[in-house]
């Protein structure tokens, strides 16, 4: 929080060995540079060290080191965030979880299970289908996200049109706060009516309020199934009528749309094209569908849809490999660009403005940006859209995140008219903090503040983030 002397680091890391062991308190530059930072790349990392504990005592220990010294703290899950606030750029202690990863029990009667902070993604979906469960909270990085982070960010995902976000699938917390408190909030209940829930304040909190270090989720059946579809849309106005149509017909549990500059980038790492035909726009619905018995139903909504003029060519999966290769077009996104450094937004507004702003905002994004490639995808049927401007080859990355930023107080603006969001499921971190006034007004920033300092009154935890 404050530039210290090497007389007094040292003083701080002999005081941390005391009880993390010395393994597991990293200082070299690989280490600082890769738990540092998180995807978004705009931020120099420059912590003080990486702390790994690897239980809930020795979080709690670590915290009430820090009050006692002001030490500044930057809870980390896998990184793969997009707002920068897993960042640590200003000599703060990285606390990463990711020892904390065992799943420690499982109730098949309450369809529950409990498991560490820094379990991966995966690994608990795996686990759930062991059980002949699911947890269906889904998205690209389930590989490598951690769910303390997921919690942390309120991650939505794929299929939230079916499931909603990861505070609806929260049952229980176990979280050392800023004081250093351990609170056990809601212990697995589904019915609570005793107070404040302040579970909820945790979720989404992006580690302002404490760390996360145990959590309770609830597990549900899997999908039966499923079957997908991939369709050619000539316009954007098309997509929602589309949507709405299948939404009254079929058991959705995903509707995803994509632009075809987004494809023609997932295209050249390996997937093939679904069907001979460009079209500007695509959509992917996903339905459960056991024993087929929806698939009529799907082809002849599909040719409703083309004599509307909504769509011009489309697919659906005979099989399950070929589900997951169609799936493979949309989640392969992120990653197909990644090279390119994009500059995101990640936009949310109720979806039924949905058609109203993606035709104000594809107008802005064309003036101002003429000469930056410009992709557009999301989960379109929860209203959440996500805005990637790629990066030319030879600009340098300061001068590109200028000219983008230029722009944010336009769409943002833009956003505020339609009702929306500046982030619907990355957070706010440091790269949405200068515009959350878009979405918040004063009087909820001051509450916000409130709450921040009702369980950070020393302001150690990942400050600077969400609000200065």
């Amino acid at each position: 929080m404050t530039m210290r002397s090497s007389s007094e680091t040292a003083s701080l890391l002999d005081g941390l060995r005391a009880f993390i062991e010395p393994a597991h308190l990293r200082t070299d530059a690989d280490s600082c540079l890769q738990y540092g930072r998180d995807w978004t790349r705009l931020y120099s990392p420059n912590p003080l060290a990486v702390a790994l504990p690897g239980s809930i005592e020795q979080v709690q220990q670590l915290v009430i080191f820090a009050n006692h010294h002001r030490l500044a703290l930057v809870p980390s899950g896998g990184r793969t965030g997009l707002s920068g606030a897993a960042v640590a750029c200003n000599g703060e202690l990285v606390v990463s979880l990711e020892r904390m990863n065992r799943i420690l029990e499982f109730d098949p009667v309450d369809r529950s299970v409990t498991c560490q902070a820094g379990t991966i993604t995966e690994a608990l979906q795996n686990f759930a289908r062991d059980q002949g469960l699911s947890y269906p909270v889904d998205f690209a990085s389930r590989g490598s996200s951690q769910i303390g982070g997921n919690i942390a960010t309120n991650a939505g995902g794929i299929k939230v049109v079916r499931y909603g976000l990861t505070r609806d699938w929260v049952t229980g917390l176990k979280v050392i706060t800023g004081r250093g408190d351990r609170l056990d909030l809601n212990r697995g209940l589904i019915k609570n009516a005793s107070g404040y829930d302040l579970r909820h304040l945790f979720v989404g909190s992006e580690g302002t309020l404490g760390i996360i270090v145990e959590a309770t989720l609830q597990l549900t059946r899997p999908l039966r199934e499923p079957s997908v579809m991939v369709l050619g849309v000539p316009n954007l106005s098309g997509i929602m009528a589309i949507y709405g149509l299948l939404r009254s017909k079929l058991d959705l549990s995903a509707f995803e749309f994509f632009s075809e500059l987004a494809l023609r980038h997932v295209l050249k790492k390996g997937p093939h094209r679904p069907f001979d035909s460009a079209t500007p726009y695509y959509v992917l619905a996903e339905f459960e569908n056991p024993g087929d018995i929806q698939t009529d139903e799907a082809l002849e909504l599909f040719e409703h849809c083309a004599e509307q003029g909504w769509l011009a060519d489309g697919v659906i999966s005979q099989s399950g490999n070929q589900a997951k290769e169609l799936w493979r077009l949309r989640e392969d996104i992120s990653e197909s660009i990644a090279e390119h450094q994009p500059y995101k937004n990640d936009i949310a507004v109720r979806i039924s403005r949905v058609p109203a702003l993606l035709e104000e905002i594809d107008g802005l994004l064309a003036r101002e940006y003429p000469d930056f490639e410009v992709l557009w995808y999301g989960h379109i049927g929860d209203g959440n859209l996500h805005i990637n401007i790629l990066k030319p080859a030879t600009m340098e990355p300061a001068i590109f995140a200028k000219k983008c930023g230029a722009v944010s107080p336009h769409l943002f603006a833009a956003l505020q008219r339609h009702g929306g969001s500046i982030s619907a499921e990355h957070g706010v971190g440091l790269t949405k903090k200068p515009y959350l006034h878009y979405t918040r007004d004063e009087s909820e920033v001051n509450y916000l503040r409130a709450i921040k300092q009702a369980f950070d009154p020393n302001g150690i935890m990942n400050p600077g983030k969400l609000f200065d």
